[in-house]
């Protein structure tokens, strides 16, 4: 399957992200492609490693004549995120991801794509086999479950790396070269709440909120897209004075995507019926003017609903209530870095199942003490309705370092091999440069790569051309680390 990414160049690349289309690898579900990739190092004589946690580490011997200089570590995760759209089928553990080119991008079949942080694993492999290329010690570093939780970098062993240079090809801009970025943390909201029988005289539907563009949540958290339990969320509290009450709720798949649809089960009146319809056909007209440009084809529906306890009105209220004004989107912008969110929230999963409610929040922050302080503010919220909160999956931020030594020699190789001088950024998003830097504080780091849009997303895609001088650049950087050049 993908045979047509065979005729995409530079082929060695894309040949491994053949590899990785094919091989289902969605969080949690690396083992198989672990598999394939350590017959492949078996193949090619190259030695490799696993720590406790399960990474893994692939090494190559200097070019000789280079045995004495800085390794260079090629770091990526070998995870994806798993979306599909609502009406697509798809089983991320056994399914390959379907591939297709449009206008120069590579996109997928109604699922995301695996670009993230497939191109960058690709490229690693791809180096690792190239016999051209004059190099000092070479170690690839492929981590576990970064989309889920980052507990393959969290876990990674302190005394396993030997590299002085770290890159970290799970950037998604093109001309753009990553310093640093925000840390983060889960934050997970669980509370058991009473139930009522259901009225004689009521029924139950569903109110189906759906549409959405989504994407991920700290590169799109600004760009003022609808977040689906956000929105539905204030449609049910729009619906409160018909007498509706919840029964059910499925919001978000992932912590860290903005949830593109989310769904509700209500009891109410029957004989209110006709009048939510015609609220909801109101409602979906709002929120389409206020998304216009962004989000604009959202819909509202009602649909027929399986029977179930409610939750009690007053449980029901309040609940509704929390999710109401809990922190959703940009909380505030870096003044440090300006046009960077500094804070920021994703209500990424809300559940309600016979009276469980569940909640799993991802927290971000270029300041670990607001991480700290956001998720303060659910447990406080939260404990309101006697729910219990606890805060996971913590991980560090990047501090930048822009006088590195390996920062100028990438920003002098980008401009000498594309012609552009790259943009130094600092990333919203939760790179694992922030945590392999806590465990090995000698790293100079920096972080780039192809041009990616719609990550976390159906919608995600990957620019071909920029796929190249990704390749270029990183071939040239390597290249130039094994050279008395001076930066």
């Amino acid at each position: 399957m993908n045979d047509h990414l065979l005729q995409l160049s530079p082929e060695p690349l894309w040949r491994h992200f053949r590899t990785l289309c094919n091989t289902p690898r969605p969080s949690g579900h690396e083992a198989p492609l672990i598999a394939t990739l350590t017959a492949w190092a078996d193949a090619h004589g190259l030695t490799h490693e696993r720590d406790a946690a399960g990474n893994l580490l692939i090494r190559k011997a200097a070019t000789p004549g280079c045995e004495a200089l800085p390794g260079v570590i090629l770091q990526g995760h070998l995870d994806m995120v798993a979306q599909a759209n609502a009406e697509h089928p798809h089983d991320f553990t056994r399914d390959p991801i379907q591939t297709y080119v449009e206008e120069g991008w590579l996109h997928a079949h109604e699922t995301t794509l695996g670009a993230d942080n497939g191109i960058g694993v690709a490229a690693a492999l791809a180096i690792l086999e190239d016999e051209t290329l004059r190099h000092g010690p070479l170690e690839a570093l492929f981590t576990l479950e970064e989309e889920a939780s980052m507990r393959g970098a969290l876990e990674l062993d302190t005394d396993w790396l030997q590299g002085r240079y770290l890159l970290n090809l799970d950037s998604e801009d093109r001309g753009q070269v990553y310093i640093g970025c925000a840390g983060g943390a889960d934050v997970v909201v669980e509370a058991r709440l009473p139930t009522r029988d259901l009225g004689e005289h009521e029924v139950v539907r569903q109110v189906a909120l759906t549409g959405l563009v989504g994407g991920h949540s700290g590169i799109d958290i600004h760009k003022g897209r609808g977040n689906a339990n956000r929105l539905l969320v204030r449609v049910l509290r729009a619906l409160e004075p018909f007498g509706a009450c919840l029964v059910a709720y499925q919001g978000g798949t992932l912590r860290n995507a903005l949830p593109r649809e989310a769904f509700a089960s209500i009891a109410l009146p029957a004989d209110e019926e006709a009048a939510v319809v015609a609220r909801l056909a109101e409602l979906q007209a709002e929120l389409a003017a206020e998304l216009a440009g962004v989000d604009e084809d959202v819909q509202l529906a009602l649909e027929p609903a399986e029977s179930a306890a409610p939750l009690t009105g007053a449980a029901s209220r309040l609940l509704i209530a929390a999710l109401h004004v809990a922190p959703c989107g940009v909380e505030r912008m870096s003044v440090e870095v300006p046009g960077v969110v500094e804070t920021s929230n994703n209500l990424g999963v809300v559940k309600l199942d016979e009276g469980r409610f569940h909640l799993c929040a991802l927290v971000r922050s270029l300041r670990d003490s607001a991480t700290q302080d956001l998720a303060d503010r659910f447990r406080a919220l939260f404990s309101l309705i006697g729910a219990e909160t606890r805060v996971e999956n913590a991980y560090p931020g990047w501090t930048p370092a822009p006088e590195s030594t390996l920062l100028a020699r990438f920003r002098r190789l980008h401009l000498e091999r594309t012609g552009v001088d790259p943009d130094v950024k600092v990333i919203h998003a939760g790179l694992e440069c922030g945590i392999l830097g806590g465990k090995y504080p000698q790293l100079e780091m920096i972080s780039f790569g192809p041009l990616i849009r719609g990550a976390h997303s159906p919608a995600e895609r990957v620019e071909i051309d920029s796929v190249a001088e990704f390749w270029q650049v990183l071939r040239a950087i390597i290249e130039d680390l094994a050279s008395a050049r001076a930066a």
